[in-house]
């Protein structure tokens, strides 16, 4: 009896470890094939001095250029670069404020960030590119589809946030009570605690499904970043999709979230122009709606906003599949199919 109690508290042990490797390294599996696969880290100087920072992939057939969405990186997408590095010659880019791309609250805009994008294009990749971006990463593909003249082949748009973030309906969105109110307030701060703390004190989300239970959860994000000053917080005991919202912000200048906030980033470009002004084949990946007690809508888009962009577009075909806002990441094998479409209309 003795070794059976051994033997099972030894499993329950193990699976114990197992579950917290997981939730405190569940990137470093995809970041490490993503290395071996010949990903290159690489600066590139614009002629007025800003700096784009990128991965560029081995030269596998034709390129595609990769945008993150907001508070990510370009490491965001090592879960799908080692498999589409087989079939294309991927160029995955920092934003502005993002990751080691310039930190200038001067190009924290749409059209200055896209344009830069589109420079890009011409002076380094040199061909015509296929464009994929997520979330806002998803408007700035949209504005290179868009504008970025022949030199874009298609456009793949993983979840944007189209319309949702208009004055007019912005309010009423997921990301505007839970990040953007939340991120404007602490901006506001003197003597903040970190972010990670004050947005889990203050997020929509957490007082929505877990109340009791944020307080600690701050307080553990504390605690966390004063003793590990130079790491992103992380929670041994809570699943991949809490770390990861916190994965990459110690790269994030919080100022671009508050031209998000105040809309200045959209540079007075209305989504509904936006759209209309891409003429090339393209893709658009939607997460379906959902909606809180409060009717507030818990995704990136309306169903009725996604299909809205969709017919806007001149040749464009609408993906729709049940998921939380990070498709690529968590359904990597619907965003790879959408951009691998590109390989089958050759």
């Amino acid at each position: 009896m003795l070794f059976i109690i051994l033997g099972l508290l030894t499993a329950t042990l193990f699976i114990i470890g197992i579950y917290i490797y997981k939730c405190t390294h569940y990137w470093q599996p995809s970041y490490r094939a993503t290395m071996n696969a010949g990903f290159e880290e690489k600066q590139v100087v614009l002629p007025d001095g800003s700096m784009i920072n990128y991965s560029e992939g081995p030269d596998h057939g034709e390129p595609l250029l990769l945008i993150h969405g907001q508070t990510g990186s370009w490491k965001s997408y090592t879960s799908v670069l080692p498999e589409l590095s087989k079939h294309w010659h991927v160029f995955a880019v920092d934003c502005y404020g993002h990751g080691n791309s310039a930190h200038d609250a001067a190009k924290y805009y749409l059209d200055k960030n896209s344009n830069d994008l589109i420079w890009f294009i011409e002076h380094i990749i040199e061909e015509k590119t296929v464009v994929s971006g997520h979330s806002s990463g998803g408007l700035i593909a949209a504005y290179v589809a868009a504008y970025g003249g022949d030199y874009i082949a298609g456009a793949v748009l993983e979840d944007p946030p189209v319309f949702s973030t208009e004055p007019d309906y912005f309010k009423k969105s997921f990301a505007y009570v839970d990040t953007y109110e939340v991120m404007h307030a602490f901006n506001q701060l003197d003597q903040p605690e970190c972010w990670e703390a004050y947005y889990l004190r203050n997020c929509y989300w957490g007082q929505l499904y877990m109340a009791n239970a944020m307080p600690g959860l701050a307080n553990y994000a504390e605690q966390y970043s004063i003793r590990h000053p130079d790491k992103p917080v992380q929670f041994f005991f809570m699943p991949q999709s809490i770390n990861l919202t916190f994965q990459y912000v110690d790269q994030y200048d919080f100022a671009f979230g508050e031209h998000f906030y105040d809309y200045t980033w959209h540079a007075d470009i209305r989504h509904e122009t936006l759209m209309s002004a891409i003429h090339v084949p393209t893709f658009f990946i939607h997460a379906k709606e959902q909606y809180s007690p409060d009717n507030i809508l818990m995704a990136a888009s309306s169903d009725a906003q996604a299909r809205k962009a969709v017919a806007l577009i001149d040749d464009c075909q609408l993906i729709e599949l049940e998921s939380n806002h990070l498709i690529h990441w968590y359904h990597p094998e619907v965003f790879i199919d959408a951009v691998n479409r590109f390989l089958v209309s050759e």
